[in-house]
């Protein structure tokens, strides 16, 4: 496996990326060579080691995002690498092992789907291991969401309750996990029995079989309703999570797996009394570069699982990362290195 290096020569004029020029199918991730970013002040250019696959970059190549998103554009909302530029007087220095993730990264500007990126310094989390890249470049987006939906969305506490839907999700397992690192008992949803000892493995408590109506089976478990609810799967299903939930408790919304984003005609009633609902759309920021480096040290002890579905070496195999991801035959992040 590869493992972090220091930094090596100075960046050469171009570089191979893969770009989207124009929304459509696979054959719209084309592999270029273009020119290596010219570093802004207050910007950091980082030499990409790793990178996790995620659907915001199906997205993108499809042309479903936001009008935040034109094109060409190199995607990629996340990246781990190492340091290759900063301002002279930053506290990240050349050769430095860092992750940086979302703020428009790989969608107003150019992302990580390439050997180089620039981005504001304000989102390079720097951090040091031993554990190789294929392992690292899966944590970013993943850790970034799962940890800050249990912290700033749920204020999550050690020995309380809670519940994930949509747990086989790469977040959701990410979840579970950094929810047991934390003192608590977690059940979590899966549609398919078969799928039970994924979650298990991840150190859930409970799965528990989603066939639309969570409210009676989370109470069976735990009478007076779950402390805190990780709402991943959408709208649709939203005002039943929020029956599973204990007065003043709280549930957190942070994705849709089934794309249901709003709710027509929405009314606050549909919310029981006293429970609270919240919402979680963090940046690199809420992650913490000693909470990673807990995190990191976790995994390298056993103590944390980093559910990765597929490696794939090189740019070439973007393609079949990107086809696998929409297939959801393997549950877990799929994470693209970038080899020596």
């Amino acid at each position: 496996m590869s493992q972090p290096t220091a930094a090596g020569d100075a960046a050469p004029a171009t570089m191979r990326a893969v770009v989207v020029t124009r929304p459509g199918g696979l054959d719209a991730l084309e592999i270029k060579d273009v020119p290596v970013p010219v570093r802004k002040p207050g910007w950091v250019r980082i030499r990409v080691k790793a990178f996790g696959v995620n659907e915001s970059e199906v997205t993108t190549r499809k042309g479903e995002s936001d009008a935040e998103v034109s094109y060409p554009r190199i995607p990629g909302i996340e990246g781990v690498g190492i340091v290759d530029q900063a301002d002279e007087n930053s506290s990240l220095k050349s050769g430095q092992q860092v992750a940086t993730m979302m703020g428009g990264m790989g969608r107003s500007y150019d992302g990580a789907y390439a050997q180089y990126v620039t981005v504001p310094a304000a989102q390079v989390i720097p951090f040091e291991t031993g554990l190789s890249w294929d392992v690292v470049g899966a944590l970013p987006e993943m850790f970034q969401t799962a940890y800050g939906s249990l912290t700033t969305g749920l204020d999550l506490k050690p020995g309380q309750t809670l519940l994930i839907r949509g747990g086989t999700s790469t977040v959701g397992l990410s979840a579970a996990t950094i929810a047991k690192d934390l003192g608590a008992t977690v059940l979590s949803t899966t549609r398919s029995q078969e799928r039970a000892g994924e979650l298990r493995a991840a150190g859930v408590d409970h799965p528990v079989v989603d066939n639309g109506t969570l409210a009676d089976q989370v109470r069976k478990l735990i009478p007076d309703g779950v402390d805190a609810a990780l709402e991943l799967v959408g709208c649709s299903v939203l005002a039943d999570t929020l029956r599973t939930v204990r007065r003043h408790g709280t549930v957190c919304f942070t994705g849709a797996l089934a794309g249901q984003w709003t709710i027509p005609d929405f009314s606050p009633f549909v919310i029981p009394g006293g429970v609270r609902l919240t919402s979680y759309a963090g940046e690199a920021a809420d992650l913490p570069a000693d909470v990673l480096a807990h995190q990191l040290q976790a995994i390298a002890e056993g103590r944390l699982n980093v559910p990765v579905a597929k490696v794939y070496h090189g740019l070439e195999q973007i393609r079949d990362a990107q086809a696998d991801l929409e297939s959801g035959t393997t549950p877990g992040k799929h994470v693209v290195v970038l080899d020596d």
